[in-house]
């Protein structure tokens, strides 16, 4: 069984580097790579803030945060992610985008890297089958925000080693996190309901049934949901959210699952969620979510 020591993680957004965060927390040397130098300074500041916030709290030990940030190293050129024992996908919801990168890592990386796609609605096999080692290929969704929610979703690809998916558990477990094992179908588990309820909740909005913080407040306080639907979108983002929609309605073509106009209107006025400071909520600032 492969070793997983050295850990890469391809994109710099939101869940990037989040993941990121969970792997270096954890002790390994963690590699991000992204093709814009301010994504990954934003991501560099945001998970020093994180991590020092959680020292503060007391959630972690004295001078964990500043061995975490030794082990986390950030990069834009896709040849630094050579020396990775694994490396996560963490990009749009876009499957040539994605079959794009895994076809320039298999030529940039050992035969026994791993890889692995934080992909919420699109085929493990399918993106597996552009990566030139569908065998050493797993779906490893990890759940938004990464850096606190604890859940892996584990997907094998109808090519996926018994092996490689051992092994993607195992990592799993060694950072710290709880993986469920899942079959290769859209949206997995928590997408599966997550997104049409999301879409739900827009709706609700454009139909003007009721304000964003009342639709958040009402669904924390009846459900226990840490996060209202709203709230939760904004983290996300809503140029995501339309990606996840097309992807998951033109797979499953649920009309719940079909993005909702009032997405569009938002992306198109760049009210995208937290990190343009405007989306469902307002912002004083755009610092990672628990920072």
């Amino acid at each position: 069984m492969t070793t997983i020591q050295t850990v890469g993680v391809a994109g710099a957004g939101t869940m990037g580097a989040g993941i990121a965060i969970v792997a270096a927390r954890a002790g390994f040397r963690t590699i991000v790579f992204d093709t814009r130098q301010g994504a990954l300074d934003r991501a560099r500041t945001q998970t020093e803030a994180f991590l020092k916030k959680s020292e503060e709290r007391g959630k972690l030990p004295a001078g964990a945060a500043a061995a975490a940030l030794a082990r986390w190293e950030g990069t834009t050129d896709l040849a630094g992610l050579a020396g990775c024992d694994i490396v996560i996908e963490a990009v749009f919801e876009d499957l040539s985008v994605k079959h794009d990168l895994f076809g320039k890592l298999n030529e940039i990386c050992p035969e026994s890297t791993i890889f692995a796609s934080n992909t919420s609605t699109i085929s493990i096999t399918e993106i597996a089958g552009g990566s030139g080692r569908p065998d050493r290929f797993v779906g490893m969704h990890f759940c938004l925000p990464a850096q606190l929610m604890k859940l892996i979703e584990m997907s094998p690809g109808l090519a996926t080693s018994e092996e490689t998916f051992r092994t993607a558990w195992a990592f799993a477990e060694a950072m710290g996190q709880k993986p469920v094992a899942t079959q290769d179908t859209p949206g997995f588990i928590l997408n599966y309901f997550l997104i049409p309820f999301n879409n739900d909740a827009i709706r609700l909005v454009e139909q003007g049934v009721a304000e964003p913080a009342d639709i958040d407040i009402a669904i924390k306080t009846a459900l226990g949901y840490p996060m209202g639907p709203l709230e939760l979108l904004d983290l996300v983002g809503m140029d995501t959210q339309k990606l996840l929609c097309e992807a998951m309605h033109g797979l499953t073509h649920e009309p719940r699952a079909a993005c909702p106009p009032l997405v569009r209107r938002m992306i198109a006025a760049n009210r995208l969620g937290k990190k343009t400071g405007q989306g469902f909520h307002a912002y004083g600032d755009t610092r990672m979510f628990g920072a």
